[in-house]
């Protein structure tokens, strides 16, 4: 009999009494755990697949260290420009024990939030819809600036129109 589980972003293939380390949970030695997101369960030539996870199954586990993995260096170089950098990180894993797969026992069931009391809301109507209008209001302007500005830009133009003309 063999399951696979999902934790820490990864998938792992277990059957009972298999150690292996998977990302850090935060548990303490020897405190047991349990895998609720069982992809597949595999028993005497029955598989069951889930959609996504198999229903009424669990894999439990115990908690046997929390560690640091080995460091691995990154390495960063670009040729002719005098640029090198070196980074070292050290994954935190846990190693945990395989005690048993159970399925087609009811999982624990998950606590529902407790309801809450909704209050009534007033209705409050307004006697008269307000309206808003979204344009900006234009400022009013002066006679006098307006006919300078046209006044100028007329004589340019018949400037450039009588040069045109007598070539």
């Amino acid at each position: 009999m063999f399951a696979v589980i999902k934790t820490g972003g990864k998938q792992y293939k277990v059957q009972e009494g298999d150690v292996l380390n998977v990302e850090k949970l935060n548990m303490e030695k020897e405190k047991k755990v349990t895998f609720d997101k069982v992809l597949l369960i595999e028993d005497e030539g029955k598989t069951l697949i889930g959609t996504p996870f198999v229903e009424n199954a669990l894999v439990r586990a115990e908690v046997i260290e929390n560690f640091k993995d080995k460091k691995v260096l990154i390495f960063k170089k670009k040729r002719r420009k005098q640029y090198r950098r070196t980074r070292g990180h050290r994954q935190e894993l846990t190693r945990i024990k395989i005690e048993e797969i159970i399925q087609g026992i009811k999982a624990a069931p998950k606590k529902k939030p407790a309801e809450v009391v909704k209050k009534e809301k007033e209705e409050v109507t307004p006697e008269k819809p307000v309206v808003v209008s979204k344009a900006k209001p234009k400022k009013p302007k002066s006679k006098a600036s307006s006919k300078k500005k046209t006044a100028v830009k007329t004589a340019a133009k018949t400037k450039k129109t009588t040069l045109k003309k007598e070539k």
